[in-house]
């Protein structure tokens, strides 16, 4: 490969690091299109997600903050509680920082999307990629449709099942189960009689048999989710087939003995309201994030899953940091610079992430540990043991080195 400065990029996948990479670059001086997978839009497709103080900053940096806080509900503090109602534990907003912003899925992929288009950054739709090859100082890629495009570099935008983490190396591992499914359930209407609590506080709950969180909307509706443990994988379209109905008699068993507001909620709940997500998935650790001109950013390097709470908010480090090497050094080498300064910070996050997996998937005498020692982990911890990963800034301008 000719080293040469990146002028322009194809950035695939136009979910949530698509778009964020795409305006950082903008900000950079590369020209980048996006290149999305589906032909339709995605309303109603994902569940709820949190983006933490340092994911709003990196929003901030591309210009798109404010309006992923014009879609959020700040969330001022954490309740950790047992199945018995017990209160186990309460986290605060650190001082100095934005709140944690809970926001649904495609209402966020909506707005990056339109701050996108709304600074001249073209979309194409219906655009799947099949494959990819370098030609001399470019890449070249092909679509499922036939139809074809080039630019200086290819940037894989493409989530956890990328196709371009398979073009970079195709002996790349795959996604690792975490023992955990995922269901969540959209807000629907007043719950009456039951206290719920503050608009402000996310409630998280180890339930008997599995673990149950729940926001309360302005107008009293909740949003939830649970992740039930399972040895077995259940994938996607696997426990689509399950139906709604069937996974909703599920939940109401699994959480009937819980002293808390999950059997009320649950109660509540209609099959229409569900998403049946599946099976929680990670990825450790990818060995190679790039190769010749392609680069991976976002889940497709290094997916964390849910329970880290960080998941939007380092695809949007990563997408800042990737712009700020490309600006300032030859491809090659900002590449080798990018992954260095991400790598032992995003892999930290999924390890810790996979810590709070086991916990959630505790069986009876793991519950007991747990709901012991918690309280006093957090009677002794210092505010500063998690600023590592909610104080996180990245300077736009500064020089890379």
């Amino acid at each position: 490969m000719t080293d040469t400065t990146a002028r322009s990029a194809l950035v695939v996948g136009g979910g949530i690091a698509g778009p964020v990479t795409a305006l950082a670059l903008r900000r950079a001086g590369i020209q980048a299109t996006v290149y999305e997978a589906y032909s339709g839009g995605d309303d109603g497709v994902g569940g709820m997600l949190g983006i933490a103080s340092n994911g709003i900053s990196a929003l901030d940096v591309v210009g798109a903050g404010d309006a992923v806080r014009g879609i959020g509900i700040s969330v001022k503090s954490m309740v950790l509680q047992s199945w018995t109602g017990k209160r186990l534990a309460e986290f605060g907003t650190m001082p100095g920082l934005d709140p944690t912003q809970t926001v649904w899925r495609h209402d966020l992929s909506r707005v990056l999307r339109e701050a996108a288009q709304a600074q001249g950054i073209r979309y194409e739709t219906g655009k799947r990629l099949v494959t990819a090859e370098e030609y001399g100082d470019g890449v070249n890629a092909v679509f499922e449709d036939g139809s074809t495009a080039r630019a200086d570099i290819l940037i894989g935008a493409d989530g956890i099942r990328s196709v371009v983490r398979g073009l970079i190396d195709p002996s790349a591992p795959g996604p690792r189960y975490t023992g955990l499914v995922g269901i969540g359930g959209r807000p629907r209407g007043r719950i009456s009689g039951v206290p719920l609590g503050d608009t402000g506080i996310m409630f998280m709950i180890f339930g008997k048999q599995a673990f149950f969180a729940y926001q309360v909307y302005q107008d009293g509706s909740v949003g939830w989710f649970a992740n039930l443990p399972r040895t077995e994988p259940i994938w996607h379209a696997e426990a689509q087939a399950i139906g709604a109905e069937e996974w909703l008699r599920r939940l109401r068993k699994i959480f009937a003995e819980d002293r808390t507001p999950a059997p009320a909620i649950l109660a509540h709940a209609r099959p229409e309201d569900l998403i049946i997500v599946g099976g929680l998935q990670d990825m450790p650790t990818v060995p190679h994030w790039s190769r010749g001109r392609m680069v991976l950013v976002g889940d497709s390097a290094h997916a964390t899953s849910p329970s880290s709470g960080q998941g939007v908010s380092v695809a949007a480090e990563s997408a800042v940091e990737l712009a700020r090497c490309l600006r300032d050094q030859p491809i090659a080498q900002a590449f080798r610079t990018y992954e260095s300064i991400r790598r032992p910070r995003v892999e930290r996050i999924i390890q810790n992430a996979a810590r709070t997996n086991s916990h959630k998937a505790a069986g009876p005498m793991g519950r007991v540990i747990r709901d012991t020692i918690f309280p006093m982990m957090i009677k002794f911890a210092k505010p500063d043991r998690f600023a590592w990963q909610f104080a996180h800034r990245i300077d736009w301008d500064a020089k890379v080195h």
